[in-house]
């Protein structure tokens, strides 16, 4: 048996024993120390292979597993590949042919819409077929450089050879194989946030202040404090409150907050889709990250694509109206609530907002689909409400 017959067998060997109850990425990496016949390129090759088969997410389901394995690492390829070149020669030949061509070679009942089959749910904004192609793709690696340590994160890159892209003054992409946990300082110097996800800042800049004010933030939805570092960076000197439905991901938080120097926070364990019963003061502004689908990371984790059940739309849209209507029980008269999901679906997205404006007293400042699937970054959701006097 050839090594490209071994990583196909060995690539069908672990999908078949992956249930998608955990993030792909951990289930592989614990699989392979389990499996120490693996090197480096192995782990590589045959970790490439799942991923490939994860991107065509609803489509083919009757084809036998290394069928679709081939069949997605011939939609991921675009130069010649020596896998294809071994197993499916007449493919590797055509392999920079655009994605329509390819779909006309590999069976006749394949479509983009078996890929991705929820277009009827998707926000009205999106362009349907490039959001599909760029579920074929890995999104690039960013980092937001943490004001007055652009220059020196850049220079450090440069030494160290690494190729980075200039996004914005305070943006780059990189490739995701960049080593730079001893490089840079992660945290202090630059975080490692999604280029929609940076974006998010420009409604935070829209957030009215006076800086002798007091301006009190609830990141009510914290995960690891990603957007609490970016709302200290853009608004100063904040009294920050966060909270999180998970006490593990709150300990995690603390980690990055004492690598980002943040220390005047307060945070607290709660879930927000049942009524509050600590005692909070008002707040200027609510950070709402809210739980999602996650739809607009795919071209991350595919698998998640892979395995989704549509039901799951309902249930986030009607968690994310409960997480709302708490957390605005302790937003200040003139206060701001700052919307974000990481969805692709209207109904956690321009209807969740439709919502907000007919049940409570907030108007909108600013509302947008963050579109990344042309940017080789993640798509997002955003709007700002401001709380009526």
């Amino acid at each position: 048996m050839s090594r490209y017959h071994s990583y196909l067998k060995s690539a069908t060997a672990i999908l078949a024993a992956y249930k998608g109850e955990e993030p792909f990425t951990s289930f592989i990496k614990k699989y392979f120390s389990q499996h120490k016949k693996f090197g480096s390129k192995d782990r590589r090759q045959v970790s490439h292979l799942c991923y490939c088969y994860f991107r065509l997410g609803k489509a083919l389901p009757g084809m036998p597993v290394e069928e679709r394995i081939l069949t997605g690492l011939y939609l991921c390829s675009h130069q010649p590949d020596e896998i294809l070149q071994e197993l499916k020669p007449e493919w590797n030949e055509s392999v920079a042919l655009d994605f329509s061509a390819k779909q006309q070679l590999i069976d006749n009942s394949f479509s983009i819409a078996g890929i991705f089959p929820w277009q009827n749910e998707l926000s009205d904004t999106i362009d349907y077929e490039a959001f599909i192609l760029s579920l074929f793709e890995q999104p690039d690696l960013f980092l937001r450089l943490r004001p007055g340590k652009e220059k020196g994160v850049k220079q450090k890159l440069h030494k160290a050879g690494i190729h980075f892209q200039t996004i914005s003054d305070s943006c780059i992409a990189l490739s995701n194989s960049s080593k730079l946990d001893e490089l840079i300082a992660l945290n202090r110097e630059a975080v490692v946030q999604d280029f929609s996800s940076q974006r998010v800042g420009e409604f935070m800049e829209l957030v009215r202040r006076r800086p002798s004010d007091e301006f009190r933030v609830w990141d009510c939805c914290a995960a690891s404090g990603g957007k609490s570092i970016m709302a200290k960076d853009i608004l100063g000197d904040i009294d920050l409150m966060v909270s999180d439905v998970r006490e593990s991901i709150l300990h995690n938080l603390e980690k990055r907050f004492q690598q980002a120097g943040i220390k005047n926070y307060e945070s607290f364990v709660a879930d927000l889709s049942k009524p509050l019963h600590v005692s909070l003061s008002t707040f200027n502004l609510i950070i709402a990250d809210v739980p999602c689908t996650g739809s607009g990371t795919w071209g991350r984790t595919p698998e998640q694509m892979h395995y989704f059940d549509e039901n799951k739309i309902e249930e986030y849209a009607a968690l994310q109206k409960k997480i709302i209507a708490t957390a605005i029980t302790q937003l200040e008269p003139g206060g701001y609530l700052l919307y974000i999901t990481c969805s692709v679906f209207k109904k956690e997205n321009e209807e969740a907002i439709d919502f907000i404006k007919g049940n409570f007293q907030l108007q909108l400042v600013k509302m947008e689909l963050l579109k990344g699937y042309d940017k080789k970054a993640d798509t997002m959701f955003a709007a700002l409400l401001q709380q009526l006097l």
